[in-house]
């Protein structure tokens, strides 16, 4: 569906529109689910075709607000975008442990603090770096 066929449609034909697509997105997914769909970038299909709805339905919304307090609003992409979406975080971040590589807050105080207090690590360097696994496998 093209853009162009979108906004000569009126609202109610928009709403219609929509509840369709969403329709045919749930029996896609019943489909896949038992193993009935043939063409699964049908899916992909129609979902990019309800949210092309929604945007051109969230852009006249907008308009619609800027024609009632009389002001001149531009509607953009960015405008007429939702809020980001939150980033997922891996297994291991998301249950509290620390990958490899990153350091949080507390291990860069704990970092300054030997540092402050002198002491050294197996390799002879300060802070968190010292005696990690690289610098064992060096050793050996």
């Amino acid at each position: 569906m093209a853009v162009s066929e979108l906004t000569t449609m009126g609202t109610g034909e928009l709403e219609e529109r929509l509840s369709e697509s969403r329709q045919e997105l749930f029996n896609l997914r019943f489909q896949l689910a038992t193993g009935q769909l043939d063409n699964t970038a049908r899916i992909g299909q129609v979902r990019r075709d309800a949210a092309r709805v929604l945007t051109e339905l969230r852009q006249r919304q907008i308009g619609e607000e800027a024609g009632e307090t009389g002001g001149d609003v531009v509607v953009t992409a960015a405008a007429a975008a939702p809020a980001p979406a939150r980033r997922r975080l891996g297994r291991r971040r998301a249950a509290g442990t620390e990958t490899a590589g990153t350091e949080t807050a507390e291990t860069e105080a704990v970092a300054e603090a030997a540092e402050a207090a002198g002491v050294t690590g197996a390799a002879g360097e300060t802070g968190s770096a010292a005696g990690t696994a690289d610098e064992e496998t060096e050793e050996a």
